[in-house]
Parts: C-alpha cells; structure tokens; sequence
C-alpha cells in the first residue's frame, strides 16, 4: 500500500535541492500544483525510474534537509 503524503514547505527551495540532488529532473517533472500530488510523483517514479515510496522516501528526506 502506497504512503500518503502532502508537500509541505518552500516547494521552490525544495523543487531547486531535488534537482541538483538528481540532475535528470528537469524544472517540468517538478512543477508543483495544489491537489495534485499524484501527477508530481508519477513524473519524478518515471524520470528516477523509481516506486511511489521510494520517490516519497526520497521528498520527505528533501524536505527535512531543507529545513
């Protein structure tokens, strides 16, 4: 069963940190709108080829480090 979570924070700060952290996200695979979380994650699972918990792993980690 997949985590649920919510992006919370400075999205800019922490869209700029994911991609100097994984150059292959480009600035469109991290656009952030309100709502609609699942189209973000499907993007970063398909650019990183990762899974949900693993790209959700990977912004919860982001988000502590930029805080």
């Amino acid at each position: 069963m997949s985590e649920l979570f919510k992006v919370q924070g400075d999205w800019a700060k922490q869209s700029n940190a994911l991609k100097e952290k994984y150059p292959k996200l480009t600035s469109e695979d991290v656009k952030f709108e309100t709502g609609k979380e699942t189209d973000l994650f499907k993007r970063i699972e398909t650019r990183l080829e990762k899974n949900r918990n693993e790209v959700i792993d990977i912004l919860k980690t982001n988000h502590q480090a930029c805080s």
